[in-house]
């Protein structure tokens, strides 16, 4: 009995030992020469080294033709690289939510009409991309269940979480060389977060990039006095978390995110008095709405920046 219990402490002391010995950078055992560890090497790209396959290779050359993708995610690091190349150092970080919108809105609304809009946008400023959409905003306190935390479905992010997550996101993309960063929100809570931490970057930055919150962008009567003159004109409110722009700048991205054919079926398909049940007049009208908002949006930018501009080389 004593020797099998000898053995096995032997066995534990010894595999001890060895497992020891392997860490990258523990104590070489005796006679051994210390494990080296490899040096950084800044050539070193897309997750890999460079001296192990040249694809990653800082200075690789892109095998694939150039996307015609605006947003971040449905890029390579090498679409990034040579987009960044190209001279498209402005990026957008839209802000939307995942809250209670009526009976027939999903609860991802602001998502999808920033999905359409913020590819309008970048489009029409043509140095710009789009970055992941921040879904998680802040939407009432989650423990006494305030504002849209009232409702099931709604996710909600404290605002020292929602202003950390901007931070780092926009940190993150000045780091590569975007040149400005640019904060959009579709909803009224995101507004003083972007805000904030735009004026904090901008001062840490201190000219080496731009943080831009982009106020016009959520202007959302002035959208609806221009599409007044196309012929959406709001009757008495349905009382609902819902309006015809709204809906019809969703159903743009995707009719079921307003369950479109549902609606007709039931004989729905109607808010604030508007009817939205002919889907070929839904697609001008939303065509409108989402230039209309970019043309407004992408005119705030460039203002926004020539205005910053101006501020930092003026003489103090």
């Amino acid at each position: 009995m004593k020797k099998t219990v000898l053995i096995a402490a032997s066995f534990v002391l010894l595999t001890g030992t060895f497992a020891v010995a392997q860490q990258p950078g523990a104590p070489a055992a005796a006679g051994q020469q210390p494990r080296q560890r490899r040096e950084p090497d800044p050539r070193d790209m897309g997750g890999g080294q460079c001296a192990q396959n040249p694809y990653n290779c800082v200075d690789a050359p892109n095998p694939l033709p150039a996307t015609h993708s605006v947003w971040l995610e449905e890029m390579t690091w090498m679409d990034v690289r040579d987009a960044l190349k190209a001279g498209k150092t402005s990026i957008i970080i839209s802000t939307g939510g995942i809250e209670p919108n009526g009976p027939w809105l999903v609860t991802g609304k602001h998502n999808y009409v920033l999905h359409a809009n913020c590819e309008a946008i970048a489009r029409k400023m043509g140095n710009a991309l789009c970055a992941p959409i921040v879904k998680y905003v802040p939407e009432g306190d989650i423990e006494k269940k305030t504002s849209h935390m009232a409702s099931p479905g709604t996710i909600s992010m404290r605002e020292d979480t929602f202003r950390a997550v901007l931070r780092d996101t926009a940190e993150s993309l000045q780091a590569h060389g975007f040149k400005n960063i640019i904060f959009i929100g579709d909803s009224g809570g995101n507004q003083a977060g972007q805000k904030a931490i735009a004026e904090e970057l901008t001062a840490k930055w201190a000219g080496k990039a731009l943080a831009l919150h982009i106020p016009e962008y959520y202007e959302y009567n002035k959208v609806a006095e221009y599409m007044k003159t196309r012929g959406i004109v709001d009757g008495k409110s349905d009382n609902m978390h819902d309006d015809p722009i709204i809906t019809l700048n969703m159903f743009i991205d995707d009719p079921n995110s307003v369950r479109f054919n549902e609606r007709v079926k039931a004989g729905k398909a109607t808010i604030n008095g508007v009817n939205v049940a002919d889907k070929a007049k839904n697609t001008a009208l939303a065509k409108q709405i989402v230039e209309f908002r970019a043309s407004q949006t992408v005119d705030a930018i460039n203002k926004a920046i020539a205005a910053k501009k101006s501020a930092t080389s003026s003489p103090q």
